[in-house]
């Protein structure tokens, strides 16, 4: 096996510091460089120094591919949320960004169910900030990636799946606001993974992954990743895919060499 099994053959990888590592934000990106991985992604931001992060990825030549700029408890599916909030924020989140070598995507996640409210109310009020924030999102040169969830992970959130993400960045209407595709989150709400990539590939931002149903890394579920890498290859998606995962039983090495059995089949 290879020393530096993150160093993928085919399809290059950003892992979620969040997800495979232990320590400080400093720590985790030295534990990623260690692995070979050429690219990490993490969620919050504003708890980090990314300063110092930054010149971490510069000495080993690594990028970091985007990061959470509107999670969870922050409710932009509520119409009377303020447009100028949520604006100001995904404005500094595009500085935050600029800090970071390679980063030009920030998530935005669309919020849990609001009592009172249909899904078509809380889409709406989405698409409103959405909207709001592309001149800000074109002046930066930065893109939201919106991210669709699943309901066994995720109850009771507002938005599932690939058809209802593709109507509200059709309805946004610009380049600046695409999809974090998710795969694992697409496995478990609709499957039918590798049609809805070439369906909906003009849509597509980003792509994440993890194995189904427990969220580790590939080859430890029901998915072939191999396949779906070649895929993502074969419709030229954006790379690095993003390794949203666990390790199985905490071992990020051991799951960093499945990750590089997986990519060397996918030739």
């Amino acid at each position: 096996m290879t020393e530096l099994p993150g160093r993928t053959p085919h399809t290059p990888i950003a892992v979620n510091i969040e997800m495979w590592f232990e320590g400080s934000f400093e720590e985790r990106i030295e534990q990623a460089a260690a692995l070979g991985f050429p690219a990490i992604e993490l969620w919050t931001w504003r708890d980090k120094d990314l300063v110092t992060g930054a010149g971490l990825l510069k000495k080993h030549g690594m990028i970091a591919t985007q990061f959470t700029a509107w999670g969870f408890g922050q409710q932009i599916n509520h119409p009377q949320y303020p447009v100028e909030d949520f604006v100001n924020e995904i404005s500094a989140a595009c500085d935050a960004a600029d800090l970071l070598p390679g980063c030009e995507l920030m998530t935005v996640v669309g919020g849990d169910n609001i009592p009172g409210l249909t899904k078509e109310q809380m889409h709406a009020a989405v698409i409103e900030k959405l909207r709001a924030a592309v001149p800000v999102l074109e002046a930066k040169k930065k893109t939201i990636i919106l991210e669709p969830m699943n309901p066994y992970n995720h109850p009771d959130h507002c938005l599932y799946g690939s058809e209802d993400g593709v109507a509200i960045c059709k309805a946004v209407g610009s380049l600046r606001v695409l999809l974090n595709w998710d795969l694992f989150h697409m496995q478990r709400y609709e499957g039918n993974l590798i049609d809805n990539l070439e369906r909906h590939k003009e849509w597509i931002g980003y792509v994440q992954f993890a194995d189904s149903p427990g969220r580790f890394e590939p080859d430890t579920g029901e998915v072939r990743y191999s396949e779906l890498f070649r895929k993502v290859r074969e419709l030229k998606l954006p790379l690095p895919l993003g390794a949203e995962c666990l390790p199985y039983a905490k071992d990020a090495r051991r799951a960093a060499e499945r990750l590089y059995q997986v990519d060397l089949q996918s030739a």
